[in-house]
């Protein structure tokens, strides 16, 4: 009961983590990198579709990213899409290409962004120690139905402090290396 507990408490502080580096992912540094429209979605005839799936998309250099549909006709709705999107982007059609250059950060920017991060960084703490709190309070419900000993539960507890302890770690690095490129020019 402890070693699937101890387990799944794992899991869910991975996902945690897993969130928070897609969260970061979407926050934008002065690079192009395709990640930032894996989320916008496009109308398909009717339905909402990811962009990636009526589009290639590329790099055309370090700041201009090139998105590509696979049909013509597209192309109004693909650019609209990415507009709409709220990123700050301003896509331009170019041919048969909508081309999407990446605008400098101004320093005021970049420290808004370094905020958010570690607004984002601090909730993925807190979803840690609230899956921590979690683990534990099945330890001490299982004490009380009797199904593992005190010095069991002790012992459990000591190691999911140790894994909320390597989590927390890996969001502060993980918050670190996102800092550094917000700040780098």
């Amino acid at each position: 009961m402890i070693a699937e507990l101890k387990k799944a408490t794992e899991q869910k502080m991975s996902k945690s983590l897993e969130a928070l580096k897609a969260d970061f992912a979407k926050v934008r540094t002065g690079r192009a990198h395709t990640g930032l429209l894996d989320h916008i979605k496009v109308d398909y005839y009717g339905s909402p579709v990811p962009l990636s799936q009526v589009a290639n998309l590329g790099l055309l250099d370090a700041r201009t990213i090139s998105v590509t549909p696979w049909e013509k006709k597209m192309l109004a709705v693909v650019e609209k899409a990415i507009r709409d999107a709220d990123l700050g982007l301003n896509p331009a059609t170019v041919g048969d290409v909508v081309r999407v250059p990446m605008p400098a950060l101004t320093e005021e920017r970049r420290k808004e962004l370094i905020k958010v991060v570690r607004h984002d960084a601090e909730n993925a703490r807190v979803a840690v120690r609230n899956l921590r709190r979690d683990a534990n309070q099945a330890l001490k419900d299982a004490v009380k139905a009797k199904t593992i000993s005190e010095d069991d539960e002790r012992r459990a507890q000591d190691e999911i402090q140790k894994l909320t302890d390597r989590f927390t770690a890996e969001v502060d690095r993980t918050l670190q290396t996102k800092e550094a490129e917000l700040l780098s020019v």
